[in-house]
């Protein structure tokens, strides 16, 4: 069955006699989500949903990093002609940004807005989450007990990503130098869960964020996002704005493939900036390792010179641990550090 969550947000803190926990606790219950504070007309955040200062965005030195842009890779070839250039262009991104742009990857146009049109319009007729989350951890999903506003749209999205995926098995780990069927044999990136976020129309954007920054704790992570942009990488000690590119997907190594690759394949910081302009929907496709297997760094990247950098884990106690943490701007990868 299909779940409807509300996405968690890091909150500031504050001190006296302000009672934090009792007004998120009180926004809970109403159950309108982000979206039925913009409905009620609010002209100022509530208190809880405001950063503190030095957390926040710095919106000058973010606009003064815009010659860097995030590489775009054409699929292009990808069976013959072209397949070597294109793993050469996975490999420098993977290991350099941990983010890439895809176009022509096989997943047509109309499949991709009809996504991001259903996660509007399930959000504007249901006024009560801002998240909604298809599991697909136990195999496919019994396509009924999805909202019905979203029924086709997903399923035919999902039909058409479980097929790039099985490209980016492929192509990933003869980046690695692995042959192509090494992530396969490994169930690296066996399950998904895929998370459908809605940012409505911010009144306050220089207060908050639409997502903190954070790393993904999934192997390899397929975003579908709008054009209404927001949407950063940390490179280089700066933020650095994806550009949206309307008919591209973004890929972002995780957590789970920078630690079995030890650290060749790094699994980089990332945010969502709130805006006064949306709402923006997006559509986070995680890809998971098999939940019944521990994983180390493989053999290969390892050596005397160069030992393994993680002890060995599960995705089970990794997500534990992700999650118990919250999105508190720390990453989870060095608590599995040796």
């Amino acid at each position: 069955m299909s779940t409807v969550m509300k996405e968690e947000v890091l909150l500031s803190s504050d001190e006296d006699s302000y009672d934090r926990a009792k007004e998120v606790k009180e926004f809970d219950e109403t159950k309108a989500g982000v979206k039925g504070l913009t409905d009620s007309g609010i002209i100022n955040l509530p208190r809880f949903l405001i950063h503190p200062q030095e957390t926040l965005p710095n919106h000058d030195a973010t606009r003064c990093s815009c010659l860097l842009q995030v590489p775009v890779i054409d699929f292009t070839g990808h069976e013959e002609c072209r397949r070597l250039e294109i793993i050469g262009e996975i490999k420098r991104a993977s290991e350099t940004w941990g983010f890439f742009q895809m176009v022509n990857h096989g997943v047509p146009d109309y499949v991709m807005d009809d996504m991001l049109k259903v996660v509007k319009e399930f959000h504007e007729q249901a006024n009560w989450r801002d998240t909604i989350l298809f599991d697909f951890q136990d195999g496919p999903l019994d396509q009924q007990a999805y909202p019905l506003v979203c029924r086709e749209a997903v399923s035919k999205y999902m039909e058409h990503i479980l097929k790039l995926k099985e490209i980016l098995s492929e192509l990933l780990p003869e980046a690695l130098g692995l042959k192509k069927d090494y992530l396969a044999n490994i169930k690296c990136m066996k399950s998904e869960i895929v998370v459908c976020h809605y940012y409505p129309p911010c009144p306050q954007p220089e207060l908050t964020f639409g997502t903190t920054k954070h790393s993904d704790p999934s192997s390899l992570t397929i975003l579908l996002q709008d054009t209404i942009g927001g949407l950063q990488v940390l490179h280089q000690n700066q933020w650095i704005d994806i550009t949206p590119i309307h008919g591209a997907l973004v890929a972002n190594i995780g957590d789970f493939m920078q630690l079995i690759s030890n650290d060749k394949f790094k699994s980089v910081e990332h945010r969502v900036l709130a805006r006064s302009v949306g709402p923006r929907a997006s559509a986070a496709c995680h890809m998971y390792p098999d939940a019944s297997r521990k994983y180390r760094p493989i053999e290969e990247f390892t050596s005397n010179e160069n030992p393994p950098k993680y002890r060995e884990t599960n995705i089970t106690e990794y997500l534990t641990h992700f999650r118990s943490k919250g999105l508190d701007g720390h990453k989870t990868l060095p608590y599995f550090r040796l």
